[in-house]
């Protein structure tokens, strides 16, 4: 049919060409996306101003963009929060949201906005996940976390990935300790070890490595496809292990004290530290022990830099293939994480503790590199951002925006943050609101008092009717 001898042949073939290489022309011409996703990371990085934490390469990617020292998430546990970087909208609450959502987009006639990476998908990208990026890692559901049939991100990724190793299977990896140990009963899985050996006798090392071997095969077909590659590292998440070199840099230290470690008073989103206290703590509380609570933070430090240095590896191979000249690369934790602020260990609570994370943004040509700003943004400006930078059209239905004018200038304002769990808050430049159910209310004037230790609704029922008309307005399309 298209043989030169016939003229409309020749003419359709020519064609043919003109748009597979206009094309392929758009493809080369969009940047590819690295997304990196740390579990229960601190803003407590070198680069954030925690100057006794090592980590290298974190800060050396912040000296590259833009990072966002007021960044918050919109739920203070795994799944909900990064429902909201994966889908850009406000959500549920609980871990199991992006499962609820996959079952929406089986049912028939379903009307689910499209996904972060599958926007990217439907706009000629490979999306490739690796590690934890959505709640279960690899993004399948079963009992351990590897069934095929169960995506938790049904048609978003090309490829979803989890290399288990001597851990078995996703769920192993998951809270795996070195070399192969599996959580069965929490009790007896220590709450923290340091072991002498490579990167490898953790899950991280072998995430780190599958997204190395992508980062090959995708730099190879970026002529074609760009790419949107995402990598999830699992720690600092519970319990804290880590290879003994990361541990090195603590050992000998002094940190600085806790800040605010007295359990508040009246009703607040307080807990009993449940995911931490029931490990193996060898009968000690941190609460009442200063030295097993050291001991605690430098363990989970040594995550930290365990953390880091993956983020170097992947940094490394992405220069060494010649693409960070034509990548947007995302590094962003999934909620902070309480080290004895208010007499907790752990996430949960809508403090400021649980609630806020790093989050940093780099791209060539990124105006004043290395500056950041004190802008109060959300992670679901995320998907939007993403999609600015990179060209595609705008995605009407999130609930963020784009923070171009934060990444063209550092000191252009922000807005307010919400965040949910078992009550409801929003963050402004100035304050803190928290609604319960029932009609209690925490408010804490972050001029006065920034550890959030002194709730004075009662003198601000202005304010307060004021912050939750923008938090009911702002919620009024939540999915």
């Amino acid at each position: 049919m298209f043989g030169f001898s016939n003229p409309l042949g020749v003419l359709l073939c020519l064609l043919l060409t003109c748009l597979l290489g206009t094309s392929a022309a758009v493809a080369a011409d969009r940047p590819n996306v690295l997304l990196l996703c740390i579990d229960d990371l601190r803003p407590e990085l070198a680069c954030f101003g925690k100057d006794y934490i090592h980590s290298p390469n974190i800060d050396q990617l912040a000296a590259a963009g833009r990072s966002f020292h007021r960044h918050y998430v919109q739920a203070p546990t795994c799944g909900a929060s990064r429902y909201a970087l994966l889908t850009g909208r406000y959500g549920p609450s609980g871990n199991g949201a992006l499962f609820a959502r996959a079952k929406q987009v089986a049912s028939p006639n379903a009307n689910v906005p499209p996904s972060m990476p599958g926007w990217f998908r439907q706009h000629g990208y490979t999306t490739v996940s690796v590690g934890k990026v959505s709640h279960h890692p690899g993004g399948r559901g079963g009992s351990d976390w590897d069934n095929d049939q169960q995506p938790e991100m049904p048609g978003d990724w090309t490829r979803h990935l989890l290399p288990a190793g001597s851990w078995q299977h996703p769920r192993g990896a998951m809270h795996g300790l070195a070399n192969g140990e599996i959580r069965g009963q929490a009790g007896k899985m220590d709450v923290f070890q340091s072991v002498e050996g490579p990167d490898t006798i953790y899950p991280d090392g072998l995430i780190t490595n599958r997204a190395l071997e992508e980062l090959e095969q995708l730099a190879g077909e970026t002529t074609e496809q760009p790419f949107f590659l995402a990598v999830g590292i699992i720690r600092p998440h519970l319990p804290f292990g880590a290879p003994a070199q990361y541990m090195q840099p603590y050992r000998d230290i002094e940190l600085p004290a806790v800040a605010h470690p007295e359990k508040p008073d009246g009703k607040t989103t307080w807990h009993g530290s449940g995911e931490f206290m029931k490990y193996n703590r060898w009968g000690r509380n941190p609460n009442e022990d200063a030295e097993f609570a050291t001991a605690v933070r430098k363990h989970y430090a040594a995550c930290v830099s365990f953390a880091d240095a993956q983020v170097g590896r992947v940094m490394q191979r992405l220069d060494e293939l010649g693409l960070r000249d034509d990548t947007i690369v995302i590094l962003w934790g999934d909620h902070g994480w309480h080290l004895g602020e208010h007499a907790v260990w752990g996430k949960h609570t809508l403090f400021e503790e649980s609630l806020r994370s790093p989050l940093i943004v780099s791209y060539p040509d990124i105006p004043a590199p290395g500056q950041s700003t004190q802008a109060i943004v959300e992670t679901l400006d995320l998907f939007p951002t993403l999609a600015d930078l990179a060209g595609l059209p705008k995605p009407d239905f999130v609930h963020g925006a784009s923070l171009r004018p934060q990444l063209e200038s550092p000191q252009a304002d922000g807005g307010t943050a919400i965040s949910y769990a078992s009550a409801r808050t929003i963050r402004t430049d100035t304050d803190r609101t928290i609604f319960h159910k029932g009609g209690h209310v925490e408010f804490y004037d972050h001029r006065r008092d920034p550890g959030e230790t002194q709730n004075t609704a009662a003198e601000h029922a202005e304010i307060v009717k004021k912050r939750r008309e923008t938090l009911e307005q702002r919620l009024a399309d939540r999915d």
